[in-house]
């Protein structure tokens, strides 16, 4: 019996369904409010052993954004080049939204984090899939409250560890743009631009054994 009701529940499936991971972005703030409810709500996020290895660094010097853009820029350049005979195509693509959008944020692990052995023994990977479930948390946060978000990987971790001054043993995850937006976009913007194309449910899914996939969805 759930604590929800139908409305509920269709609302937070419609909600995944409508997440997106944005570019284009105004540049009005966020209200201080609005963006303490969506950290809390990252601070809600499961975690392995509730280690909660997930920091979060709010980025409001304008030099130093410009930084963060410039890091940011030279590793689309070397992404651009390692994609070969696609390289033309994915510098026409908008891959950020860094100096446009509202709020910037920095989504990190937290140095200490190798004193966690509860769950983590076989996989230490485990810390870095709860900063994911935190970031998860916030996008689909922001997306209900009407604020769009954007995660930028394209950086070289220990450039930005040392230009945030973080921590030996902390790692940067993810520079996550916030923000107001002109419009959500209908669909995956790297479908929209034909970059490529989602995965099928019944690709992903396999029963007892690898390679026995589910043939009755799409």
């Amino acid at each position: 019996m759930s604590d929800f009701t139908r409305e509920e529940i269709d609302a937070v499936y419609r909600l995944m369904a409508l997440r997106r991971d944005m570019r284009h972005f105004r540049s009005d703030p966020i209200d201080a409010a609005l963006l303490d409810r969506l950290l809390t709500a990252a601070h809600l996020a499961p975690s392995v052993g509730l280690m909660q290895p997930w920091r979060f660094i709010r980025i409001q010097d304008r030099a130093l954004r410009e930084c963060i853009h410039g890091l940011v820029e030279q590793e689309r350049l070397k992404t651009a080049q390692a994609l070969g005979e696609r390289e033309d195509e994915f510098m026409r693509l908008k891959v950020e939204g860094i100096r446009e959008c509202g709020e910037l944020l920095v989504a990190a692990l937290a140095p200490d984090r190798d004193k966690h052995v509860f769950g983590r023994r076989t996989m230490p990977e485990m810390d870095l899939a709860s900063v994911a479930c935190a970031i998860q948390n916030l996008w689909l946060a922001a997306r209900a409250e009407g604020i769009g978000m954007g995660w930028v990987s394209l950086f070289e971790p220990e450039d930005l560890r040392v230009l945030l001054r973080m921590p030996a043993g902390a790692r940067p995850v993810a520079v996550l743009c916030l923000g107001h937006v002109p419009e959500f976009y209908p669909r995956p913007m790297l479908e929209m631009t034909q970059w490529t194309q989602g995965c099928r449910l019944a690709g992903v899914v396999h029963t007892d054994y690898w390679g026995n996939q589910r043939c009755d969805a799409d």
